[in-house]
């Protein structure tokens, strides 16, 4: 990555981060998607500078830093053409060199709930050609030749199940394609070395390492 250019959520007493954020974002994503190569890959990725992570509570912060590996991509992007009808709640730079003096190198990935109910549904409703208010809501039967073990329910329900936490921060949007509202979990993850060129239409990878500084 050999460049950057850098977007600030302007301090609003009348919006909060968290909203800011979901539609920020949102844009951001649209213009990813017009990127994509044929392996819906992406030549820009995404850090956050002030995220934390910690046992009581995790954040993203007030920036974010889109990079790529030249100024021609980023241009092409053009960050604040999908920003503008937000220009008066954040504040975008111009793209600039990645200082030679870094602190080290990041991933920064999304991560899904293995239990997300709704998730496990709909994939049980396509295995067994239901629809999704029925997989759901509809009790559905533990089958093969293994017992359940006495921890498990032989019947459960998807909707009855709980939520299991995920303690990294997240950022609310919406799909492109079902206009289903998600939470997009973000994880980083200290690096030793860079590594790879690509992410994906939300500029994250598990592979692909950001500089920090």
């Amino acid at each position: 990555m050999g460049v950057y250019c850098e977007i600030t959520l302007l301090p609003n007493p009348e919006v909060n981060s968290h909203f800011l954020w979901s539609k920020v974002y949102q844009q951001i994503h649209l213009g990813l998607v017009e990127m994509q190569d044929d392996q819906k890959q992406v030549p820009i990725g995404i850090s956050f500078p002030e995220y934390k992570f910690g046992d009581k509570f995790s954040l993203l912060g007030e920036k974010c830093r889109l990079f790529a590996k030249d100024e021609a991509t980023l241009t092409q992007f053009n960050a604040a053409k999908w920003l503008a009808r937000l220009s008066d709640y954040v504040h975008c730079t111009s793209i600039r060199p990645v200082p030679d003096k870094i602190t080290g190198y990041a991933t920064y990935q999304r991560v899904q709930p293995k239990t997300n109910k709704e998730r496990l549904a709909r994939r049980y409703a396509k295995r067994h050609q239901l629809d999704f208010e029925t997989a759901l809501n509809g009790t559905v039967n533990l089958t093969g030749n293994a017992q359940p073990s006495a921890a498990y329910k032989a019947q459960f329900r998807y909707c009855d199940m709980l939520p299991k936490p995920i303690p990294s921060p997240f950022i609310r949007l919406k799909s492109l394609s079902s206009e289903q509202t998600f939470c997009l979990w973000i994880k980083k993850t200290r690096a030793a070395q860079p590594s790879g060129t690509s992410f994906n239409s939300y500029g994250l990878s598990a592979t692909t390492t950001i500089p920090e500084f």
